[in-house]
C-alpha cells in the first residue's frame, strides 16, 4: 500500500498466517475527529480524548488552570500528528489575536472559517487559536501578555510527564500544541498587542517562525528581540523599520504593491510591506500564509535556561530562547513547493526480515524530486540518502528538522527513511531490513544512482549510519553519523570491504551533546570510530590531546571554520589519505544541545557528495567539485 504523505494510514500489527511475523506498528497521525471549543472546554476535555486515543494517563496542564475565561478558542483538525514519536512536533499553530467583537463560540469559528483559516489548518493539520482582550473595552494589555505567556507555556510543553508507578502526562501541548510551526496573525489592536507585548520579549518572539499583521500601531519604546518574519499590511508605519532592522536585510524586491526586505543569505529573514489598502479576508490570508509565512520555521537546539531567567514553569519542556529562525519547505497535499514528492508506504515486502520476535520493517517514506517520480531524470543521476531518525523521532519530522528535505528541494536528491524503532536493538536484523529498503529504491527508481548512495542520521539515527557504514559497505559512498557514539564494528569480513573501499565517514557532533561529546570533550566512542575509518584510508592513528588541542584533541590536515545561520561556531578537522582525499573528518557546532539542527544537513550534503562509488569495482572516488 502506498499513500501521499499525510493521507493518514494506520499501521496496524498483522499476523502473516501461523509464522507469528508482525509488523512494526506505527502510526504517525492520531484518528482523531476535528473539534471546535473554548479554551477551558479543550482544557478540561483533552484529557479524556487523548486517553482514549493512546491509553496513557492524562491531565490539564495547571498553567491553563487560571487562564482567563471566555477569551479564547481552539480548532484542532481531524488526525493530528501522534505523540507516540516525535511526529506531533509538526502540528502547525495559527494564533489569532484580534479586538473584533467576538460574540460566542460560533461567531468565533465563523471568524476563523471566514478567513480561510481553518482550511489551513486542515491541510497542514495542528490548531487554530483565536484570542480576544481580557478587558473588552480597553482592548489588549499587560493582562493578556500574561495570558500569552501561559497559553505558549502549555503548547510548548511536549511530551511533559510526572513520573511515578504510573506516569502522568500534561494534555494540552498534545491536544493542541505544536513546536516547530508556529504562526501568529495580529488583527487591529491584536496586530498592537503583539508589537508592543510579543515581539519585545526573546522568549515569546523567539517561538514565532512568522507573522501576519494587518492594521495596528507600534510604540515608539518598543522594540523587537529577534529574528522575525513579518508581513504588514494596512500598517502605519510605525513597527515597519524596527522589524527590519532586527531580521539584518539587506536586499529588496519590489513585486506589484508589496516591498520585500530579506537577508540575501538568510532569506527567511524578511519583512514584506503591502503598500496599498487591502481587506482583511481569506484570499489575503492564504497569499500571505503560502507564499511567505510557511517558508520558515523555528528549532529549539540552546541549553533549557539559558536565555530566559523566569523560573515559573521553568521545568517545562523546550523552555528554550532564541529558537533558531531556519528555512523550510512545507509540505502540502503531499509535495513541497519545489516538488519533492512525499510518500508513505505500510507494506508487507520486508517481512521476511524479522527479528526473534517476529517484527519487520513495514512503514517508510519516500522522498522523491518529481522527475524521479515521473520518469523524466536520465537514468542513474539523482543521489539517494538513506536517513535515520533518532529515539522517538519521526521519519519525516527528522528529515524536515535535520535540513534534508528542504536541501533536497534545492539539490534535487532523493530520501529514504523507515520507522524502525522496535528493531533498533535486533541490530543485524535492523541492518538487513534497511539494505534490503536501499536496493528496493535503487531497483524502482531507474534515476536513482547507486554509485551516490549516502547515509545520515542523529543520536539513534547516528549510531544506526556507524551500523549501516560497517554492514553494509557495499551499498554507500560516504556516510556522516552525527551526535552517535559510533560503537558498531562489524565483522571481520565486513571490516575487510571497509578496508578495500577506503570509506568516506564524516561524524558530527556538538558541544553539549551529552552522546558524541560528552563532559566536554569527544566520547570514547567517536574517537575509536575516527580512528577505524583513517585506519580504513590508511591514514595515521589520531593521538588525542586535549591540552594541546582543546575541541578536536588532535590536529587536522585542513581545518574550517565557519558560523551556521550566522548564530554558532563550527568547526571542522580533516585527515588526508596518501592521495590528499579528506577521508575522515570530524565536526563539532558550538553551544548547542543533543539536538537536531537544519545547518546539520547542508554539512553532512557538503561532505558526501564529493564521493562516489565505481559501478564495476565499487571502489570509492573523491571529486572536490562534485555537485
Amino acid at each position: 500500500m502506498k499513500r501521499i504523505v499525510f493521507c493518514v494510514s494506520l499501521c496496524l500489527l498483522l499476523a502473516i498466517g501461523a509464522s507469528s511475523v508482525f509488523a512494526l506498528d506505527y502510526q504517525q497521525h492520531f484518528d482523531n475527529e476535528a473539534t471546535f471549543e473554548t479554551l477551558e472546554e479543550a482544557h478540561a476535555n483533552g484529557p479524556e480524548a487523548l486517553s482514549a486515543l493512546n491509553g496513557r494517563l492524562y491531565v490539564p496542564d495547571p498553567c491553563l488552570d487560571d487562564y482567563p475565561e471566555g477569551t479564547t478558542y481552539v480548532y484542532r483538525s481531524a488526525n493530528m500528528f501522534n505523540c507516540a514519536s516525535a511526529a506531533y512536533r509538526m502540528n502547525t499553530n495559527i494564533l489569532v489575536y484580534t479586538d473584533e467583537a467576538i460574540a460566542d463560540k460560533a461567531g468565533a469559528e465563523e471568524y476563523l472559517r471566514n478567513l480561510g483559516i481553518i482550511d489551513l489548518v486542515d491541510q497542514a493539520f495542528g490548531s487554530a487559536v483565536l484570542v480576544t482582550p481580557i478587558d473588552k473595552e480597553a482592548g489588549f494589555g499587560a493582562a493578556d501578555q500574561y495570558a500569552y505567556f501561559q497559553l505558549q507555556s502549555a503548547m510548548f510543553n511536549l511530551g511533559f510527564s510526572i513520573r511515578g508507578d504510573v506516569n502522568t502526562y500534561y494534555a494540552d501541548n498534545t491536544y493542541f500544541g505544536g513546536l516547530t510551526y508556529r504562526y501568529l496573525i495580529g488583527v487591529g489592536g491584536g496586530a498592537t498587542f503583539i508589537n508592543d507585548y510579543v515581539a519585545g520579549t526573546l522568549d515569546n518572539i523567539s517561538r514565532v517562525a512568522g507573522m501576519l499583521l494587518y492594521g495596528g500601531t507600534m510604540a515608539k519604546v518598543s522594540k523587537v528581540a529577534d529574528v522575525i518574519p513579518v508581513y504588514l499590511v494596512n500598517s502605519d508605519g510605525s513597527a515597519d523599520a524596527r522589524y527590519i532592522a532586527a531580521n539584518d536585510t539587506d536586499s529588496i524586491e519590489e513585486k506589484g504593491s508589496t516591498i520585500r526586505y530579506y537577508n540575501q543569505f538568510r532569506p527567511q529573514q524578511a519583512v514584506v510591506i503591502e503598500t496599498e489598502e487591502k481587506e482583511l479576508n481569506a484570499d489575503l490570508v492564504k497569499d500571505a500564509y503560502y507564499n511567505f509565512l510557511i517558508d520558515a520555521m523555528r528549532i529549539p537546539v540552546l541549553k533549557a535556561g539559558q536565555n530566559n531567567s523566569n523560573m515559573l514553569y521553568g521545568n517545562y519542556q523546550f523552555n528554550q530562547a532564541p529558537y533558531s529562525l531556519c528555512r523550510r519547505s512545507a509540505i502540502l497535499d503531499g509535495k513541497t513547493k519545489e516538488g519533492i514528492y512525499v510518500i508513505e508506504h505500510v507494506e508487507d515486502r520486508f517481512k521476511d526480515i524479522c527479528d526473534e520476535n517476529g517484527e519487520y520493517l513495514q512503514t517508510w517514506y519516500e522522498f522523491l524530486p518529481e522527475e524521479v517520480l515521473n520518469n523524466t531524470a536520465p537514468e542513474h543521476s539523482v543521489p539517494l540518502w538513506l536517513s535515520n531518525h533518532g529515539g522517538g523521532d519521526d521519519p519525516v519530522q527528522f528529515v524536515d528538522e535535520i535540513g534534508l528535505l528542504e536541501l533536497a528541494g534545492k539539490e534535487r536528491f532523493a530520501l529514504v527513511g523507515d520507522a524502525y524503532q522496535s528493531l533498533y536493538y535486533s541490530t543485524a536484523v535492523m541492518a538487513d531490513a534497511k539494505a534490503a529498503l536501499v536496493q528496493y529504491m535503487l531497483d524502482t527508481y531507474p534515476a536513482l544512482d547507486p554509485s551516490r548512495v549516502y547515509t545520515t542520521g542523529y543520536s539513534m539515527g547516528g549510531g544506526t549510519t556507524v551500523t549501516m557504514l560497517a554492514s553494509h559497505p557495499e551499498l554507500f559512498a560516504a556516510g556522516a553519523p552525527m551526535a552517535s557514539g559510533g560503537s558498531f564494528i562489524g565483522s571481520d569480513e565486513q571490516v575487510a570491504k571497509l578496508q578495500e573501499l577506503a570509506m568516506p565517514y564524516f561524524a558530527m557532533t556538538s558541544t553539549y551533546d551529552v552522546v558524541g561529546y560528552r563532559n566536554q570533550t569527544m566520547s570514547d566512542g567517536v574517537k575509536a570510530a575516527l580512528n577505524r575509518y583513517a585506519s580504513y584510508s590508511g591514514i595515521d592513528e589520531i593521538e588525542y590531546d586535549f591540552d594541546a588541542y582543546p575541541l578536536s584533541g588532535f590536529k587536522g590536515d585542513r581545518y574550517v571554520y565557519t558560523v551556521l545561520n550566522n548564530e554558532y561556531g563550527n568547526h571542522t578537522w580533516y585527515r588526508f589519505n596518501a592521495d590528499g582525499e579528506p577521508r575522515v573528518a570530524f565536526n563539532l557546532t558550538e553551544n548547542l544541545i543533543h539536538a537536531l539542527y537544519p545547518e546539520y544537513g547542508y554539512l553532512a550534503w557538503d561532505f558526501c557528495k564529493q564521493f562516489s562509488r565505481d559501478p564495476e569495482s565499487g571502489l570509492i572516488s573523491y571529486n572536490p567539485d562534485a555537485r
